[in-house]
């Protein structure tokens, strides 16, 4: 089996930061990418940034220039430093990654529980 569990969610005040944390544990052979997604009430899941294996990455629009994404391919982890954080980035926080077994064919896509960021103004 394949968990990933995050971390780092809260209450924070407009403008401030907060570092969100995904760890992968399980039967891991390899990690393709992973990546933040996050929903807010009534509104449909959407992309926050992605990594891939050789650290390139890619960030929505909204978030370019305040957000940051990392990882420690030794901890199999990624993280997400949000920064001059907005009452807009109140959501659920879900991080993902595509990742092969052992003994198993193929990639997987698998995803964390959530944590909630709740940005007040």
């Amino acid at each position: 089996q394949v968990q990933l569990v995050e971390s780092g969610g809260g209450l924070v005040q407009a403008g401030g930061s907060l570092r969100l944390s995904c760890a992968a544990s399980g039967s891991i052979k390899s990690i393709i990418a992973m990546a933040w997604y996050r929903q807010a009430p009534g509104k449909q899941r959407e992309l926050v940034a992605r990594i891939t294996s050789a650290s390139s990455t890619n960030y929505a629009d909204s978030v370019k220039g305040r957000f940051t994404i990392s990882r420690d391919n030794a901890k199999i982890a990624v993280y997400l430093q949000m920064n001059s954080l907005k009452p807009e980035d109140t959501a659920v926080y879900y991080c993902n990654a595509n990742i092969a077994r052992y003994y198993s064919d193929g990639y997987y896509l698998y995803w964390g529980q959530g944590t909630q960021v709740t940005v007040s103004s």
